[in-house]
């Protein structure tokens, strides 16, 4: 869902943090339940939570949530699949084109994420089901 700066308010910000929180603790736990399972097929599942930035409000935050799945017995450690989902970004664009300037009549906005947490949740878990199918 896109938000204009104008709509930048204190429950927003709650409610992108706390987004934020569940998110994290739900892949450590993804992490902890399936690092083990993955393994025993050769492969490395490394589950992050990404930000970049101190204010959501500010242009060049971002958060996000990556799963990556590589073949162990691979030399070079490349990756199998990667999957991202972005939680939060805040951009300021100028006609429509993200910039980093300050620029005159140039105009921020953010995007969160529409899924709700459980839809998220159920993603992450469809989509590590899908790739271990794909391995079998």
């Amino acid at each position: 869902m896109k938000y204009q700066q104008k709509d930048f308010t204190e429950e927003l910000r709650e409610k992108i943090k706390d987004t934020e929180l569940e998110l994290k603790k739900h892949v450590e736990k993804l992490l902890n339940e399936n690092k083990s399972f993955f393994a025993k097929k050769n492969l490395e599942l490394d589950i992050d939570f990404h930000k970049e930035g101190d204010d959501p409000f500010v242009p060049g935050y971002s958060s996000s949530v990556a799963i990556g799945i590589s073949d162990k017995t691979d030399i070079k450690g490349e990756l199998i699949d990667l999957h991202i989902i972005k939680i939060w970004e805040c951009e300021r664009t100028l006609l429509g084109m993200p910039i980093l300037k300050n620029i005159l009549r140039s105009k921020i906005s953010g995007e969160l994420l529409d899924e709700s947490f459980e839809e998220i949740k159920e993603e992450l878990k469809e989509y590590i089901e899908d790739v271990l199918q794909e391995v079998n």
